[in-house]
């Protein structure tokens, strides 16, 4: 069985790993690097979006319009690099944290160079050799397992989609 649930939790366990290992590793919450850095409007699955917006819609009213405002903006944004719009600026995290999409849980050692997609301060404290053993993981494994979770579309398509059909 391939579940999101599954992904999760296997996502969580490298993590994990990776923490024990070295209690420094960057990638953390609160950590809003690769959230001001996105080459790319996210890409979520169906099952991804389901269990995002059920984080969404636990926020208050107030932040879920700031987020729709920022979602909005970002659909008619075409330079790069873009700030993700869940992320609350003033305290530098997730607003939907525990709901974030298989991206945000992989950004920093689920390496896609050619879209330039991984964390620039763990690739440096590598090349230094502060990390020299830790092993990149393969976002290609990763996306072969999201293809069997429904269709794919850009999160402020589902995000707009949503808002039309509760309207």
């Amino acid at each position: 069985m391939n579940s999101l649930s599954e992904l999760h939790a296997d996502i969580e366990a490298r993590v994990q790993a990776i923490r024990d290992a070295h209690p420094d590793w960057l990638c953390s919450l609160g950590c809003d690097g690769c959230c001001h850095r996105l080459a790319e409007i996210p890409l979520l699955t169906e099952a991804e979006w389901d269990w995002l917006r059920e984080g969404l819609a636990a926020l208050p009213p107030e932040q879920l319009r700031e987020i729709g405002r920022g979602i909005a903006a970002l659909a008619g944004q075409s330079s790069r690099p873009i700030v993700c719009p869940l992320l609350d600026k003033s305290s530098g995290a997730c607003r939907v944290y525990a709901y974030r999409p298989v991206a945000c849980r992989t950004y920093g050692f689920y390496v896609q160079r050619n879209l330039g997609l991984y964390c620039n301060s763990i690739e440096s404290r590598v090349a230094g050799g502060d990390w020299a053993e830790v092993m990149w993981g393969n976002q290609d494994a990763i996306d072969r397992r999201l293809s069997g979770l429904g269709n794919s579309r850009e999160l402020t398509e589902w995000f707009i989609s949503w808002k039309q059909d509760s309207a």
